[in-house]
């Protein structure tokens, strides 16, 4: 299955982001810590033009504290410097600011030896939609700049961000790529919210969801809904679910979209704790 999904002002925003690109010193990466191969954006790797790269993974709280630190051993075993960030932790942060600081120095030394002005570092900001980007720069500046909102799609414009007198940030609207060949990537950015549900049939991203958990997470699935890794028949653990969360239609039978959405919500919002879709010998 190829999902396809390119809006114009996708196809714009990449354009922009090859065109301002010679202005900055070094990008900041933004993807999800619950599926960090899935939500770089494979088209943004080709346009980087070997620009030095922070990868932040975002929303470290909702994923798998000891997944994350493989995830984080994995890019440094490819040269990346990679940190993971909770929004809400000041010292997550100050994390963020210090080593971008610590990408700019050697840049910023040529420049004075060259006799150059000191000024702030330059970085742009990438990602996919909703990988948390927005409410990263407000924390980083201190204030209310970029919008926010729980859904993709939400900056349209780049814009530039002072922080402190450190650095400057070049915000960027959330790009996708033209197509995703690989299904499993799809149905994971669908998971945790990325692409739009109505992209991909919502029972079968639930399903994924909770083939997954029954191989990786069973003992969490079986705390939230009372299933078992041996439940494998899809239409028996939908009935049980449903039922016991109350998603029924006239007649008392289950509505299987209504029992998809629960699923969706609840790994959204966290509710089975701490989890990751994805492992990094697990590319696809």
């Amino acid at each position: 299955m190829v999902i396809q999904w390119f809006p114009g002002h996708m196809a714009k925003a990449k354009r922009e982001v090859q065109e301002k690109l010679k202005l900055v010193d070094f990008v900041i990466e933004l993807v999800d810590a619950r599926a960090p191969y899935s939500s770089q954006n494979p088209l943004l790797q080709q346009i980087l033009n070997q620009k030095p790269k922070m990868m932040v993974l975002m929303k470290k709280d909702l994923a798998d504290p000891e997944m994350t630190n493989r995830w984080l051993a994995h890019f440094a075993e490819q040269g990346m410097m990679a940190i993971a960030v909770d929004v809400n932790q000041r010292q997550d942060i100050q994390h963020v600011i210090m080593t971008a600081k610590e990408m700019a120095r050697e840049k910023m030394e040529r420049l004075q030896k060259k006799g150059v002005r000191p000024r702030p570092a330059r970085a742009m900001i990438i990602g996919i939609p909703n990988v948390g980007k927005s409410t990263l720069i407000n924390r980083l500046a201190q204030k209310k700049i970029a919008k926010t909102g729980n859904k993709p799609g939400v900056t349209k414009n780049q814009q530039w961000i002072k922080v402190k007198k450190d650095f400057e940030l070049l915000d960027t609207p959330g790009i996708l790529w033209p197509k995703f060949e690989e299904e499993m990537v799809g149905l994971r950015l669908a998971a945790i919210g990325t692409i739009k549900d109505q992209l991909l049939p919502k029972e079968d991203v639930a399903a994924f969801i909770i083939q997954y958990m029954q191989t990786v997470y069973p003992d969490k699935l079986q705390e939230r809904y009372d299933i078992t890794a041996a439940q494998s028949e899809m239409v028996v653990v939908f009935e049980a679910i449903g039922s016991k969360r109350g998603c029924l239609e006239a007649g008392g039978s289950v509505n299987y979209e209504k029992t998809a959405e629960v699923i969706l919500q609840d790994i959204r919002s966290g509710h089975f704790g701490e989890l990751t879709l994805e492992q990094p010998n697990e590319t696809v």
